[in-house]
């Protein structure tokens, strides 16, 4: 069942969104190919620590959190990748690694990258590792009011003769 927190968010606001039931899956390659949706359309969630804050961090499953970028864009001293441990508390509707990109429903600001932000729909976890729902892109800007940036790391193309 999807995060109840969220829908319920979502029916306030007015949202449509459609829900798509997936296999099992712990990495969101994998969860955007099991609903059948590119990984750069399907939107996942890494939290960071910048300063020691946990903040959330959107993009598309196929990219990689460009760390020295988030420090340059924030102005922050430090930045990693947020362990589990230090963040799963704050989701307690959701299973591990699956929250939905909406950190305003657990007090994080959000930064989402601007390649995720180009397509007209964004497709993310429901908060367990079985659904996924699909939204505008409009109205997830709309209610989430991320800070959109570029904060994917290149991705290494081959030499090719």
């Amino acid at each position: 069942m999807p995060s109840e927190k969220l829908i319920e968010f979502l029916n306030q606001n007015h949202v449509h969104y459609e829900t798509a039931h997936h296999f099992e899956n712990y990495t969101a390659q994998e969860t955007a190919a099991s609903a059948h949706v590119k990984g750069k359309e399907f939107a996942k969630c890494v939290v960071v620590m910048l300063d020691g804050d946990p903040v959330m961090t959107v993009l598309p499953a196929n990219y990689k959190v460009d760390l020295k970028r988030l420090k340059q864009l924030t102005g922050s001293k430090s930045a990693s990748i947020a362990h589990e441990e230090e963040f799963s508390y704050m989701f307690p509707d959701c299973s591990v690694g699956a929250m939905p990109p909406f950190g305003n429903l657990y007090h994080l600001p959000v930064i989402a990258d601007s390649d995720l932000m180009k397509d007209d729909t964004i497709t993310f976890n429901a908060g367990n590792h079985t659904e996924a729902l699909r939204i505008s892109a409009a109205d997830y800007k709309r209610l989430v009011h991320p800070r959109v940036a570029n904060i994917h790391r290149r991705r290494f193309r081959p030499f090719i003769m």
